[in-house]
């Protein structure tokens, strides 16, 4: 079935400047939400989504209030939540393989909605800019077009993304919203920024690096934050990379050099040292299991090994 705003069929669209002109409606709530304030997110009650991730839950939740992701420039984050059972995934999709992404996001809201006879999919859209290159236009148009072809009726409330989402700054096109997050209890959604970017915030960037798929981080059943197991293979090749200067890394390792937020280079550059010092992935999941992170009392989200014993992962920037 189709993708629906205010219960109309969107039908074919070939640019968002067509999208927002059939729908100002579309086009006055992303000017809304672009506007709103940041919050400030406790980390303690946080569940943070990488670039490639996503994650599902329900209000029931005990250890998520707040699922967030952030640092997206030419990516866009995507919001897709069942009213009827409060059910909610938030992904951050970077366009590298959006037709077989979209209907993980579909299947996990849904599957957590099954006891669920009243209520609908609404799907909210964050992200991209005016760059250069058009890559931010590319997977508007992509992620849309993938949702209008699942089988569900989807409605779609917020759509803040390419040039509703730009602003010009000395010149340069960037992002209005680079992260937000999601209150998993009550679904109201709001811009935000996350200094915790964890667990295990090397290693699920290194995961991203070398090229792994969107992968589903959380079992809500249980609690946990599940990571890999992951493959790479060495690659001493990389270490160039460590001694350019910041200029050299933007331009070659960012799809938006101009708008990348201050830390993007540093997040590199931890990233490949990470992929140098643990050459071979095997090595992080013993016996070939995922690194498993459950939330303790402190707040904080801890290792969980074999012997059921636990290390502190403090949330502290």
């Amino acid at each position: 079935m189709p993708l629906f705003i205010q219960s109309r069929e969107l039908g074919r669209i070939n640019s968002t400047a067509e999208l927002f002109d059939k729908c100002p409606y579309l086009q006055e709530n992303g000017r809304a939400f672009r506007s709103k304030p940041l919050v400030d997110v406790d980390p303690k009650c946080l569940l943070y989504v990488q670039q490639r991730e996503f994650a599902a839950t329900t209000p029931a939740d005990n250890c998520v209030s707040v699922i967030g992701s952030d640092d997206a420039t030419t990516c866009h984050l995507v919001v897709l939540r069942h009213t009827g059972s409060g059910a909610v995934c938030l992904a951050h999709c970077d366009g590298s393989s959006t037709w077989s992404e979209v209907p993980l996001l579909v299947k996990a809201v849904t599957s957590l909605s099954s006891v669920s006879k009243e209520g609908r999919l609404e799907l909210h859209l964050v992200g991209g800019f005016n760059d250069e290159s058009k890559t931010s236009h590319k997977l508007s148009l992509n992620i849309l077009a993938a949702f209008h072809k699942q089988k569900e009726d989807i409605h779609l409330e917020t759509c803040c993304i390419t040039e509703i989402n730009d602003t010009v700054v000395e010149g340069n096109h960037r992002p209005v919203v680079y992260g937000i997050g999601v209150n998993v209890k009550t679904g109201d959604m709001f811009p935000s920024s996350f200094t915790y970017k964890g667990p295990a915030e090397e290693l699920r960037s290194a995961r991203t690096f070398t090229g792994g798929q969107m992968a589903d981080i959380y079992d809500s059943s249980r609690g946990l934050v599940k990571i890999g197991p992951c493959k790479w293979s060495p690659n001493l090749d990389i270490a160039f990379w460590l001694s350019q200067d910041d200029d050299t890394i933007l331009k070659y390792l960012s799809t938006s050099p101009m708008a990348e937020p201050p830390h993007f280079v540093q997040h590199m550059k931890s990233t490949i040292q990470f992929l140098l010092q643990h050459p071979n992935s095997d090595s992080l999941f013993p016996g070939g299991q995922p690194q498993l992170y459950h939330r303790a009392e402190s707040g904080d989200w801890e290792r969980v090994d074999k012997s059921c014993s636990s290390t502190p992962i403090s949330s502290q920037p």
